[in-house]
């Protein structure tokens, strides 16, 4: 394989890295060619594997001698084609920067490196009572670092907030080699919020080394309660209902018919397979707290037409629940060949008309969906199945995932919740944001990176591929489609 670099370039980055900490043959790299969006596809020229911090900043500074491109990556667990490999550019994957660092059970308090799992600080701390709370699906393989950089969430995030609200540092380095440390080991810090720009920025402004999480206490007690539901648009309308009645739930999730029954079929979690969607709602606290907000949500779920509601009777049913839940996106992955994850945000209040509008357009483009939400805070998660092997289908999935995108801005929500924009949202994000607000991202990205090197073509579009694409800007509360219901 000829790598398309300076000679000069990858002798010295030859250095700087163990012979088998730099990956060069195709059957070495191609295991790095996507993420967990396999439809995007690219093998890398270069993989580095660095070590330690020392040899990230040597690479990033290497990189901007020579203006090669630069690609971070964590686990690849990411849904948007946000770590794929671009041409010429050497993909860094922080894979062997695991450790957990320190661990302060006082502070409560965690300083982990860019490569440990997400599962694993929880298990570290445990010991101590505590656990750190964000909880995406795949939180038994992605990395802290990629949840950083796409500011993930989980089912619990609703109270807890998502990976922003739980981080209190980082150190980072930008692409040519200088040293961010960036946020307070207390609750605020001095200046410009940074620590909010960095995380969500998907690897565009500089690479975290070293992240400094919040932990929280166990609660007291934790209760999940199951309720089934003969119309997906009831189930909807519960989730503000449940809200409005003044209760938090830690976790409220919903699956409507397609996605329940394959997650039974996978866990067996004991989910009842005769409704057309389900929630599960977990409230927790101390013992007094939780038995009140058990008696409010059962009376609001039986007022919302719930027709069978279970409260788990114990801790391994309740872990039972969630396990099914947990599982629906590989559960789904059984009922056809492929799927398209989808990811928007919606306000509570929209998510019935929502749902109606994604079932139309399933019948419209004859692919079915199913549908998976972090219902509390409005992320929907549409898995549309298609087969890849059938010519047009996977160009037709697409398109549907960017109408459900269009539809979730047009009722004054956004298009990601968490899994970030990538390249597979970028097109929508001309729709989301108008040429002044995308001009600004700009100015951010060059006031970090002004060579354009990290991650470049992702998350933010180039201003005129909105004119070429044809793309129309949609503010909240503009709705492009007159029968569009306000939120």
């Amino acid at each position: 394989m000829t790598v398309p670099f300076d000679t000069a370039f990858l002798k010295t980055l030859q250095t700087l890295l163990p012979a088998d900490s730099l990956l060069t043959a195709p059957e070495d790299t191609r295991p790095f060619e996507s993420d967990g969006l396999t439809a995007y596809r690219a093998t890398p020229d270069v993989v580095a594997l660095p070590e330690s911090e020392a040899q990230v900043a040597a690479i990033l500074r290497l990189c901007h001698q020579y203006k090669v491109p630069v690609v971070a990556r964590g686990a690849g667990t990411g849904l948007a084609a946000g770590a794929l490999p671009v041409d010429g550019a050497v993909l860094l994957v922080l894979a062997k920067l695991d450790r957990i660092k320190a661990i302060d059970p006082l502070a409560r308090t965690a300083v982990v490196e860019p490569g440990v799992r997400n599962l694993s600080i929880s298990e570290a701390v445990a010991a101590h009572g505590l656990y750190y709370a964000p909880d995406p699906s795949s939180q038994i393989a992605c990395s802290i670092g990629g949840n950083v950089a796409e500011n993930s969430g989980g089912v619990h995030c609703l109270k807890y907030g998502l990976t922003v609200h739980n981080i209190l540092k980082l150190r980072a380095w930008t692409i040519d080699g200088q040293l961010l440390e960036i946020g307070n080991e207390s609750l605020d810090a001095p200046g410009y919020d940074l620590l909010a720009l960095l995380t969500g920025s998907e690897g565009m402004l500089a690479v975290i080394t070293e992240v400094t999480v919040k932990l929280m206490p166990r609660p007291e007690r934790a209760q999940v309660m199951l309720a089934a539901f003969d119309d997906v648009a009831k189930a909807g309308a519960a989730v503000g209902n449940i809200i409005a009645a003044g209760v938090i739930p830690a976790g409220l999730e919903m699956m409507d018919r397609l996605a329940l029954q394959a997650a039974e079929a996978f866990v067996h979690a004991g989910y009842p397979l005769d409704c057309e969607a389900l929630l599960l709602c977990e409230v927790d606290g101390v013992n007094e707290e939780v038995s009140a907000n058990i008696f409010i949500v059962r009376e609001v779920l039986e007022a919302s037409g719930a027709i069978e509601i279970r409260t788990a009777e114990n801790e391994e049913q309740r872990l039972k629940f969630w396990a099914g839940r947990k599982a629906a996106f590989p559960a789904v992955g059984r009922l056809a060949p492929d799927y398209y994850c989808m990811d928007g945000t919606i306000p509570r209040g929209a998510l019935p008309h929502v749902l109606k509008r994604i079932s139309e357009m399933s019948a419209e483009y004859g692919l079915a969906v199913a549908n998976v939400f972090h219902a509390g805070d409005g992320n929907l998660h549409p898995l549309i199945l298609f087969d890849a092997n059938q010519p047009g289908e996977l160009a037709k999935a697409e398109s549907f995932g960017g109408q459900i995108l269009e539809l979730c801005v047009a009722v004054g929500g956004t298009i990601t919740g968490e899994h970030g924009v990538g390249l597979e949202k970028i097109k929508q994000m001309c729709t989301q944001f108008a040429t002044p607000e995308l001009a600004r991202f700009h100015d951010v990205k060059a006031a970090f990176d002004p060579d354009k090197l990290l991650n470049p073509g992702k998350a933010v579009p180039e201003l005129h591929r909105c004119a070429e694409w044809g793309a129309m800007h949609v503010h909240a509360g503009q709705l492009p489609h007159p029968e569009l219901p306000r939120f």
